[in-house]
């Protein structure tokens, strides 16, 4: 049995832009964080200064912890349209580092900027 996610307009959100009628967009999917505003280890302003509108920055910022992540899913109720998701591909859900072949390091130079950061520093 699957359900149909539903798909809101930034117009939409933009409309629960309110204390007590609370959403925010984080990574292209949109939460009620209504009833969770009271509980935000944060303070209820930090949700509020980002209600009905696009909260990933802030979110990404901030460093969540996993256990967050977690929490956060019960409160999820669909995603943004494609033709409003941000269009910043700053964040991803997980880290990857990009393969490099033709990587070297020159240990001299490090170490001589290092002795130059202790003359400097001290």
């Amino acid at each position: 049995m699957s359900s149909k996610v539903k798909v809101f307009t930034l117009e939409d959100v933009r409309k629960h832009n309110k204390p007590d009628d609370l959403w925010i967009v984080i990574h292209d999917k949109v939460y009620d964080l209504t009833k969770f505003a009271s509980e935000h280890p944060g303070g209820e302003t930090v949700l509020e200064q980002q209600a009905g509108d696009y909260g990933t920055e802030p979110f990404e910022d901030v460093g969540h912890s996993s256990d967050a992540r977690e929490i956060m899913e019960q409160y999820y109720i669909g995603d943004i349209a494609p033709a409003d998701r941000e269009r910043k591909s700053k964040f991803t859900s997980s880290f990857t580092l990009k393969k490099v072949d033709n990587f070297s390091f020159d240990w001299q130079k490090a170490n001589n900027l290092m002795k130059l950061n202790v003359k400097l520093f001290a």
